[in-house]
């Protein structure tokens, strides 16, 4: 069994679903990698909102409780450097609890309720006080001052912008990690689905080039592995088609040349003058051209079966009228045979049938038994309804037929004995023309042992209902 050897190369399929999985991957990389540091960037700036507003809030308090005390700002004012130790006083509690860089003096400052600055910006700037958030100062319901804080906007170069770089240095490289995984779990896939699917490509070509011993391996239980296994058994068919075929040609020449030699041989006999041209010699000519015209139209018959063309006329039909009338017309036959028939048919079983094609089908079966069947014997034939189908059964006395060959009866110029003389009765045809012409009436005909010691066949057909007629 030749399997297909293959070469390492770039599956073009393969390429793409690398790509394509790959594309995915960065994709959902990039939007994560976006989403997660605009979220870091926005949760981190209001976290940093809060912090600063709610230590603004503690130094609030500590100012008022100072204010309180010296009734005016003149004492700050007069000795600035106090602000320093005032503010890391009012916010060491806060710190204690939630330790934080920010919080320096230099975020803050204070005015007094005339807009003078007590503790006035650093920066240069005079319009840096545009910039800041003003907190009001209140005793007793009068404002006694503001104080400014340094929204954490412009605290990002200082200190925040580093706590995100280093945030997104170790996402990025997460993120080169997560890409390194699907590089890699991209490549293998493909490579792995990109070799089956070659492989499966490489031996279709083989298969229609005429190499029907072409195989892919099997295993497995995925989609792709019952493709391989629809593959062989697709291979096999047609293997044994291509065989069955040449089986046929042969057969049928050899059939076709039996009367043609006998033809050739009478006449060269009539030539030479060894054979006198009589009515005797005549008649004999005439039957072997009988028996040659019988075979080619029953080759014709199983070649428009075959093709789904073989014609036919369903009607609504009496298949007990059929049956009884063809078997009252053969008792000459069978008596001539040496058979005895013995009948069981059920009335009115109403099908859909072409008489003639019946007809034919009755013939073929009546001509197996009165060829094979040995004298004295006995052909019995019953047809009775079951469930919703019409049954026949047709069995007949020895010989019988090994269990062994059975299934193979219906096949084209099969003889059970292997001989392919026309002595032993008919082509070998007559029973492959009998299972096509059932199969036309969309019914079934199997073979089995019959209790009588020879063959029983059982035909089935659908029975005519009132949705079919």
């Amino acid at each position: 069994m030749a399997r297909p050897s293959f070469r390492w190369a770039i599956s073009p399929l393969g390429l793409k679903l690398f790509v394509i999985i790959l594309s995915v991957n960065v994709a959902i990389s990039a939007a994560v990698f976006l989403a997660v540091s605009h979220s870091i960037d926005r949760g981190f700036l209001d976290y940093l909102n809060q912090a600063q507003q709610r230590r603004a809030e503690t130094l609030a308090e500590g100012l008022v409780e100072q204010w309180s005390q010296h009734g005016d700002w003149e004492w700050l004012a007069r000795s600035p450097e106090r602000w320093p130790l005032l503010v890391r006083q009012a916010l060491a509690v806060e710190r204690r609890r939630r330790p934080s860089p920010l919080g320096e003096a230099h975020d803050f400052v204070l005015r007094a309720p005339d807009g003078a600055f007590v503790i006035p910006p650093q920066e240069e700037d005079p319009d840096a006080a545009a910039d800041w958030h003003w907190l009001p100062l209140s005793y007793h319901n009068a404002v006694i001052g503001e104080l400014g804080y340094r929204p954490p906007q412009q605290m990002m170069e200082r200190m925040e912008r580093g706590f995100l770089a280093r945030q997104q240095r170790n996402l990025m490289i997460i993120l080169a990690s997560l890409g390194v995984a699907s590089l890699l779990l991209a490549g293998g896939l493909s490579w792995w689905l990109g070799r089956r699917t070659r492989a499966l490509a490489l031996a279709t070509r083989r298969l229609t080039e005429g190499d029907y011993n072409t195989r892919l391996k099997g295993g497995g239980r995925d989609e792709l592995a019952r493709l391989a296994q629809d593959f062989n058994v697709l291979a096999a068919t047609l293997k044994a088609n291509r065989e069955a075929r040449a089986r046929w040609v042969s057969d049928t020449a050899h059939e076709l040349r039996t009367p043609l030699a006998v033809l050739r041989g009478e006449i060269e006999a009539m030539q030479d003058g060894i054979r006198p041209l009589d009515q005797e010699n005549l008649g004999s000519l005439a039957q072997e051209v009988s028996q040659l015209e019988r075979l080619v139209t029953d080759l014709r018959l199983l070649s428009q079966s075959d093709a789904g063309a073989l014609e036919t006329q369903l009607a609504p039909l009496d298949l007990s009228h059929s049956l009884k009338t063809r078997l009252l017309d053969a008792h000459g036959w069978l008596a001539d045979s040496g058979l005895t028939l013995s009948t069981e048919i059920a009335p009115k079983v109403m099908i859909r049938g072409d008489s003639q094609r019946l007809r034919q089908l009755w013939n073929n079966l009546l001509d197996n038994s009165c060829a094979y069947t040995s004298p004295p014997g006995i052909l019995k034939v019953s047809l009775h309804r079951k469930a919703d189908q019409a049954v026949v059964t047709w069995q007949d006395s020895a010989p019988g037929v090994p269990e062994r060959e059975l299934d193979r009866l219906t096949e084209r110029l099969y003889r059970v004995e292997g001989s392919r003389s026309r002595a032993s009765g008919g082509s070998g045809l007559g029973l492959s023309i009998a299972s096509a012409l059932v199969k036309a009436h969309g019914g079934t005909m199997v073979a089995s042992t019959s209790a009588l010691g020879g063959l029983c066949w059982t035909l089935t057909f659908p029975l005519l209902t009132d949705k079919i007629q």
